[in-house]
């Protein structure tokens, strides 16, 4: 449900991961969204919008980390673009037009249904879905279709990645429909009332985040003078990565401090703070090499293994007011940009076109003249600007309590879904991304990709800032999300116990952790097996993964019993080694494709 990144990367795996006949339904209820989203889709990003991050890091597969720049280079059809992307050479560290995603994503999806096993099939349906209801055989889906209609479908296993909330305006109420308020800057009406303002308009931009940066460079882009200001209620501003900035790892010690009692508010601070400034210092001293405008984001990705404990010692009410604060700031520290997004902006900050107003927006009202005016509070008193045009950045909704969609109204009535408690963000969910009822046990066959796992990946993987783009956290949910759809399909609850992996087996007992996954065995045979899991996982092709499928399974043979609920067994235990493998955050991705193995098995040609 939604055909978006989360979707389409998560039917991208299935189709690969599946051995047995499966139909997989992608269902979108945007067609112009389909394999796009909000983020990507063409009609919402003109030519100027590009990727935040490094072309590089835009690869669907995690394991494969010039995928993408592969294809722009040698696959895309170039036929269309503008004169200056359109005799572009895509690197590693540099940009890329963000619309081009759309089709990279359609092809790839494509070609996974064309390289699926036989009776593996893709269906790409429109409408929305409304309702689900648990059976005995699996879920029932009420979808809404384009026309009006009412559509009820069966299925095993549905997998939620719908992506995005929008956040209510109650202080917007009145200009909602105005001509001169952008709902939707990534929609095609929102683009083509910013590119048709006069050069002198002034403009109001309500955020400094970087979809707040994408609106105010297509202005100045066109040559754009009048003011045009970022409201921000903390004033923060991204930094830009330098020109040949590659992703990478550092390993730090436990930020020890962090993990002393939770006392109060601004005692916490002064810890954080100090232990943030020894973390930078020791980056900045032992790793001269990285350049400092990346220490901050080293750091706070290496402290992310440790934030589960400290997390765990903030009450509730206390860890929500602190995200709620410092959500921006985390982003900002945690994830740059390409200097083609920062540099625009830097270059017209005051005293050119660009001013930064810090202050929360209270209140937006049309006045006599047609023009809108913005109320702020500022620290110091309150302030009203007037504009020709105001461009909502306002984010994105994270309490389902408070989202309007039919879909999560019958989902939290039903008690199919719970609000995360601890964070207020997303969704309950165990390990799998299985959502949980308020009870904490298990929905049903509803397994949660995306933003809405937000929470969650906050308290247990200590993942932080701006999440409804995380791309790595997307990539390793479509990969754990379709390896466990698939086990489910393929085992039945008499042969692997109705949990889907914690039923008595004397053959998987040594492999088997407290939370229903597997760890690393230290029997060579099992080791070989899983790495031969991986190429399987991570190869395109299907006659190269049916080679080393029935490699596998010949190796297996001698590890199990003759009964072929053993092996079956013993091949799921493989699998979810295999995951937890390919989706290890302590390394970047290139290190990653070395550290598994498959750098040579001839999917790409990469260039090392």
């Amino acid at each position: 449900m939604g055909a978006g990144l989360a979707g389409t990367a998560t039917a991208i795996r299935m189709l690969r991961f599946a051995r047995r006949p499966v139909e997989v339904v992608l269902l979108e209820r945007r067609p112009d969204y389909r394999s796009a989203g909000v983020a990507y889709h063409r009609h919402g990003n003109p030519w100027d919008h590009v990727f935040n991050i490094q072309a590089g890091r835009m690869s669907v597969f995690r394991e494969d980390v010039l995928d993408f720049v592969h294809w722009a280079n040698r696959e895309a059809d170039r036929g269309g673009w503008p004169a200056h992307w359109a005799d572009h050479e895509f690197t590693e560290p540099g940009p890329a037009p963000r619309r081009i995603f759309q089709d990279y994503l359609e092809q790839r999806l494509a070609e996974a249904a064309r390289e699926a096993a036989p009776g593996v099939h893709l269906t790409e349906a429109d409408g929305e879905a409304v309702d689900l209801e648990p059976t005995a055989e699996g879920v029932k889906v009420t979808v809404r279709q384009n026309d009006g209609g009412e559509q009820v479908l069966s299925a095993a296993h549905v997998v939620l990645a719908t992506g995005l909330e929008l956040k209510d305006l109650p202080f917007a109420a009145d200009v909602l429909e105005h001509p001169r308020f952008v709902r939707h800057p990534y929609s095609a009406e929102g683009v083509r009332r910013l590119e048709a303002l006069p050069p002198d308009a002034e403009v109001v931009i309500v955020g400094s985040v970087l979809s707040a940066y994408d609106s105010a460079g297509l202005l100045l882009r066109r040559g754009h003078t009048g003011t045009i200001r970022l409201v921000s209620r903390t004033g923060t501003m991204f930094r830009s990565y330098p020109g040949a900035h590659e992703h990478g790892v550092v390993e730090l010690g436990c930020p020890r401090r962090l993990l002393e009692p939770y006392r109060n508010r601004e005692e916490f601070l002064r810890r954080i703070r100090g232990e943030w400034a020894e973390a930078c210092g020791t980056v900045a001293r032992e790793y001269p090499d990285i350049a400092p405008e990346v220490v901050a984001e080293r750091v706070a990705k290496a402290w992310e293994p440790h934030l589960p404990a400290a997390v765990e010692r903030i009450p509730s009410p206390e860890l929500r007011g602190l995200l709620d604060e410092f959500g921006t700031t985390i982003a900002a520290l945690r994830v740059g940009a390409v200097p083609y997004t920062i540099e625009v902006i830097e270059r017209a900050m005051d005293p050119g076109p660009v001013r930064l107003l810090v202050g929360g927006v209270q209140a937006i009202t049309p006045v006599e003249s047609g023009r809108l005016e913005v109320t702020v509070a500022t620290a110091d008193e309150k302030q009203t600007v007037r504009a020709d045009l105001v461009v909502s950045n306002f984010g994105r909704e994270t309490d389902y309590r408070r989202v309007e969609e039919p879909l999560w109204r019958n989902l939290l009535r039903r008690g199919l879904a719970t609000p995360h408690e601890r964070t207020g963000r997303g969704l309950d969910v165990d390990h799998r991304g299985v959502l949980l009822t308020p009870s904490g046990a298990p929905a049903g066959p509803l397994t949660a990709v995306g933003p809405l796992r937000e929470g969650d990946e906050i308290v247990r993987n200590g993942r932080t800032g701006a999440f409804a783009f995380n791309l790595a956290a997307i990539k390793n949910h479509s990969i754990a999300v379709a390896a466990h759809v698939i086990e489910q399909l393929e085992f039945s609850d008499r042969e692997f116990g109705p949990d889907g992996g914690s039923g008595a087996d004397h053959e998987l007992a040594e492999y088997r952790a407290s939370d229903g996954t597997f760890e690393e065995a230290a029997d060579p045979a099992f080791d070989h097996a899983v790495s031969l899991e991986v190429r399987r996982m991570a190869t395109r092709a299907r006659s190269q993964r049916e080679q080393l499928d029935a490699h596998l399974d010949a190796l297996l043979g001698p590890l199990t019993t003759p009964d072929d609920t053993g092996r079956r067994r013993l091949r799921a235990a493989v699998t979810r080694s295999a995951v937890r493998r390919l989706t290890d955050v302590s390394m970047t991705p290139r290190q990653l494709r070395r550290h598994l193995g498959i750098a040579d098995t001839g999917d790409t040609d990469e260039e090392d």
